[in-house]
């Protein structure tokens, strides 16, 4: 089959999604008023809370929730066939992510810009607060610590990117003064910025920057890990408009040319998808791809780190309620158009199906190395763009990408922190200095407490990251619905997502118990029966909490 042709497809369904559905969703369910008065606005403060454009908004959301994940899950995912990843990412966007990411904005915004996490007290209960409380931290744990060695390991083994990965953070930091200072227009902004990177991502390969194997008795791994978390911790306190909104703004445009680029290569070069449409002879140690391919592909199709950002970064920058739309779902969409490279850099982008069985030997293979090299393959054969130019340039992407949501997550670990001195009326962790070194060493201990000298802890508990984040992603969806249930609005719009989120959660968790359990490793098992009895607990409280409300709905209408 033509990539062309599955690549109009996926495109066209999100673009009606965004235009037809979304807007439905807006007007007639979470019904946005324009002249509500936004957190951004009641509590402007020049640090967390900030109106902002909603262009530069979405340029923060959306990069803050892409990263890394939405490449590596489809990549991988592909090794059951592209047509089930191809349809999970398509109808996961339009149905899923984009209700969900839209509606935990909507939702925090009308509750004085509360995490989703603080907001579950006040609308589900305080037992369902305490377990999504725990559920974020071990995703926003997880996230820290493995983008962290990502990032570490693409600057190791492309030294030609480290360059531009940092070179962009001081481009940024130009572009928050000049757009916060109004010295220049957004648009004049924008393209000094987007020339600036692609300059550094020119001069890359010119002027390599390899860490030494050693230093100081620990890995040049572990040295790049401890430096990320130094840089973050920084930018984690740093007011929003300084480095975090520009930083994200100028990705966004980046990841969209980037897109642009890889998608008229494809276009051009019009490749046929050597992989198979259902693979039926997946490699041994395969698992079953129901459920598996849900909490594989994760972020491609919908995430519980969305509502993390949405409500927790998102919704204190909002300047207009029904900017919501935009930022929120078509942030979605965004991540839905990145998902969609993924799959047909992996599937079209190698010359035979031998070469693609020779990357899908076993399950788990794949991921950015797959996007890396398909879309380089790609590029090259399209544009005829040197091979080498084009994985940088697809390298930095998938780098500056899983820097941003680093920057993100810790400062939304920080903000968990802060919740919890202030629910356990604990006036130091309330300090967001005290609580970013709270959020920092815990990453940190898991990293090289877990991991040893070269800091890959993170890795050790991220094979339960798929179903933890759906897990998050079902608890965001009841709080918005037991909201529209006590609004009297319609609620099947995100109760159906909630029930197939959860089913299939517990599902994936009951398989890798006995995965886990099979190969002896305790610490995953007893980590995967807490998650699991968080998802039955979850369940519970989802058909508690909506038999209240309807009862007390009932009560009000006698």
């Amino acid at each position: 089959m033509s990539a062309v042709i599955l690549l109009l497809i996926g495109l066209g369904a999100m673009a009606l999604g965004y235009f037809l559905y979304s807007k439905f969703i807006a007007q007639k369910i979470y019904q946005l008023d324009p002249d509500f008065k936004t957190p951004a606005h009641e509590f402007e403060d020049g640090i967390d809370y900030v109106p902002t454009n909603r262009f530069v908004l979405w340029g923060h959301h959306f990069t803050s929730v892409a990263g890394a994940a939405p490449i590596v899950g489809p990549a991988i995912a592909v090794i059951w066939g592209w047509a089930p990843a191809f349809l999970w990412v398509v109808f996961g966007t339009i149905f899923f992510a984009g209700v969900h990411d839209f509606g935990a904005i909507w939702a925090s915004v009308r509750n004085k810009a509360k995490s989703v996490g603080a907001l579950t007290g006040d609308v589900v209960g305080k037992r369902a607060r305490s377990i999504f409380m725990i559920v974020i931290f071990l995703v926003l744990l997880m996230v820290n610590a493995v983008f962290a060695v990502v990032i570490a390991g693409l600057m190791m083994n492309f030294p030609s990117a480290v360059v531009p990965v940092w070179g962009a953070i001081f481009v940024a930091l130009i572009i928050g003064q000049m757009i916060y200072r109004r010295v220049l227009s957004l648009p004049m902004v924008s393209v000094l910025g987007v020339i600036a990177l692609y300059a550094l991502i020119g001069i890359g390969p010119m002027v390599p920057i390899q860490m030494p194997a050693e230093v100081a008795g620990m890995s040049g791994n572990a040295i790049w890990i401890l430096i990320l978390f130094g840089y973050a911790a920084i930018a984690s306190l740093l007011p929003v408009w300084m480095l975090l909104q520009p930083r994200d703004y100028i990705n966004g445009l980046q990841l969209f040319i980037g897109l642009l680029i890889l998608y008229g290569a494809l276009v051009l070069l019009n490749p046929t998808l050597v992989a198979p449409a259902f693979n039926s002879n997946v490699p041994a140690g395969t698992p079953s791809m129901i459920p598996l391919l849900f909490v594989t592909i994760a972020c491609g199709a919908i995430s519980g780190f969305h509502g993390l950002v949405s409500s927790g970064t998102t919704s204190k920058q909002l300047n207009k309620e029904t900017d919501a739309r935009f930022v929120g779902y078509f942030g979605a969409v965004g991540e839905g158009m990145l998902a969609l490279a993924a799959i047909l850099a992996a599937t079209a982008g190698f010359a035979t199906f031998g070469d693609w069985q020779t990357m899908y030997s076993a399950f788990g293979q794949g991921g950015v190395n797959a996007f890396v090299e398909g879309g380089a393959f790609i590029i090259h054969n399209g544009l005829g763009l040197p091979e080498a130019t084009a994985a940088t340039l697809l390298t930095v992407m998938a780098a500056l990408f899983a820097g941003t949501t680093m920057d993100t997550g810790l400062r939304l670990q920080r903000y968990i922190f802060q919740e919890w001195g202030d629910i356990y009326n604990q006036q130091w962790m309330k300090k967001p200095s005290l609580a970013t070194a709270l959020a920092v060493g815990t990453c940190l201990l898991l990293a090289f407490g877990a991991g040893g000298a070269n800091g890959s802890g993170g890795l050790i508990i991220w094979p339960l990251f798929g179903t933890t984040n759906q897990l998050l992603a079902g608890l965001t969806l009841l709080v918005i619905t037991v909201m529209l249930v006590r609004l009297r609005r319609p609620m099947w719009y995100t109760l159906a997502p909630l029930c197939f989120l959860l089913v299939m959660t517990i599902l994936a968790l009951l398989i890798q118990l006995r995965t886990f359990w099979n190969q002896g490793n305790m610490f995953l098992l007893v980590l995967d029966i807490v998650v699991l009895m968080a998802a039955i607990l979850v369940a519970m409280e989802c058909a508690a909490a909506l038999k209240r409300s309807r009862a007390e709905m009932a009560a009000q209408g006698d």
